[in-house]
């Protein structure tokens, strides 16, 4: 399968700071590695709502939510680009991770073991110079990764709170080089041990 990379902007201010540290690191990609970009505030989710258990699925076939399966579907990396908000992902991308709850009873697409073997990315923004405080979101990702059977290629952290401050964390710049050309492995939750 020829890579593809989805990036699932979950901002709620356009051109933020941990869009534009993806797009230094998207820069560095090949030309033949196709890219998409969709924003979660331009294509709203609508509240998810749980019917895993109770309820016929179908998978939709227009709209926002279609937009993101067929997407999601279609990538080879997702890319998960959150501010970290509350020491975690915003509200969007937070959606539209429940949605992948709903996905997995979708008939006919089979989500987690298309997804298996795929890898998932996170870049965020944080005003807090220690990062540690980001741990909570990296977590919510790496377990994601696990639990779908992905492969996890860690988050690119900046640093930044006004919009463009993250263009001066020269540091994070310098990771942005190379962050999607590290090897990621498969993703374990933090009580598998090798």
């Amino acid at each position: 399968m020829t890579r593809r990379f989805l990036f699932v902007l979950g901002s709620s201010r356009s051109d933020g700071n941990s869009e534009l540290l993806a797009r230094r690191a998207a820069e560095q990609l090949p030309e033949t590695i196709e890219q998409q970009w969709i924003d979660l505030a331009a294509h709203p989710l609508p509240d998810f709502e749980d019917l895993r258990h109770d309820s016929d699925h179908v998978r939709p076939t227009e709209g926002d939510v279609a937009l993101l399966i067929d997407a999601t579907l279609a990538a080879t990396d997702v890319v998960i680009v959150s501010p970290l908000y509350w020491y975690s992902v915003s509200a969007h991308v937070k959606r539209y991770l429940d949605y992948w709850s709903g996905w997995l009873r979708t008939p006919g697409i089979d989500f987690k073991a298309t997804m298996a073997g795929r890898t998932l990315w996170g870049v965020t923004a944080l005003a807090h110079e220690e990062q540690e405080v980001a741990d909570p979101l990296v977590g919510t990702l790496n377990n994601s990764a696990a639990y779908m059977g992905m492969h996890f290629g860690g988050v690119l952290l900046g640093n930044g709170s006004k919009p463009g401050d993250v263009l001066s964390d020269t540091e994070a710049l310098a990771r942005a080089k190379t962050f999607f050309a590290q090897e990621a492995p498969l993703a374990r939750f933090p009580y598998e041990t090798d």
